[in-house]
């Protein structure tokens, strides 16, 4: 097969010897016009282009090769786009992949919710979420709230830099040692929550989960406003140094909310003083 370095000559030769266009020539040889005038890139200016690139793709790590492309033309360099990508992946740089969905899908629903699945008793069903804050070195903090959904007691709040699920097993280890096991746990579907290993082993307490619908946290209304009642209360006029300091506020801040605090919910009375009169009322 002859080349096109070949064919252009042969064309060279024709249009040198006969009185033809350079367009017969083509036809006759079999060569498309476009390759016949083209122009080699020198080698200097490719090593120039490379370099650019290379700089640019230092400067700008989640670019892929088309937005660089895009800055090589604005920068004057007359190249394809196909003649970046090329020369991208011989230099070795990762071309983003596209984002896609990933992750588990929600499990909640909205027959999850506390207007549709209500508790009537103490210890029937809580609930738990995070809440957000930072020290102030600008660290951050989880807050880890546990709700009894019937009394709005707050059963636990364990603050920590990062709490996953097998750290959340062991705070309900706690509470179910000193409050006993609720029948339903409701929670949104963070991954902390719909975790696998965090499943199993409430299975195993026999503890059944609850889910909401994904983006609609007033589902999960009686910890959802417990969290902001915490937030507007004591999170917002706080400056926490240290965890320890964060856990010591707030177990006494939980502490004044549930024996001193009166709740509107409860006929203005504690969440434990309605825990004690409901308790008195079943005996």
């Amino acid at each position: 097969m002859v080349s096109p370095s070949r064919r252009r000559d042969a064309i060279k030769y024709l249009l040198g010897r006969h009185p033809v266009s350079e367009r017969r020539a083509c036809q006759l040889v079999g060569q498309h016009r476009s390759t016949q005038r083209y122009a080699a890139v020198p080698a200097t200016l490719e090593l120039q282009l490379v370099a650019r690139m290379n700089e640019l793709a230092a400067q700008y790590p989640r670019y892929g090769y088309r937005r660089i492309w895009a800055l090589l033309r604005a920068e004057g360099f007359a190249v394809n786009k196909k003649r970046v990508e090329r020369l991208w992946r011989l230099e070795g740089h990762r071309v983003p992949p596209t984002k896609g969905k990933h992750g588990q899908k929600a499990i909640g629903g909205r027959a999850g919710s506390t207007w549709n699945l209500q508790a009537t008793r103490p210890n029937e069903i809580w609930s738990y979420d995070f809440v957000a804050a930072r020290t102030d070195d600008g660290l951050p903090l989880r807050i880890l709230n546990v709700v009894d959904e019937f009394t709005r007691r707050c059963l636990g709040c364990h603050v920590d830099r990062n709490v996953g699920a097998g750290q959340i097993a062991e705070v309900l280890a706690g509470l179910f040692e000193r409050h006993g096991r609720p029948r339903l746990i409701r929670s949104d579907n963070g991954r902390e929550f719909i975790a696998a290993s965090l499943k199993a082993w409430l299975e195993v307490q026999g503890v059944g989960q609850v889910f909401i619908e994904k983006g609609s946290p007033q589902q999960n209304a009686y910890v959802e406003r417990f969290n902001g009642s915490m937030r507007d209360e004591k999170l917002n006029g706080e400056i926490f140094r240290s965890v320890l300091e964060a856990r010591v506020v707030l177990a006494e801040w939980v502490d004044e909310y549930n024996t001193r605090r009166p709740h509107r919910g409860l006929q203005m009375k504690t969440p434990q003083q309605f825990y004690d009169s409901v308790r008195e009322g079943s005996r």
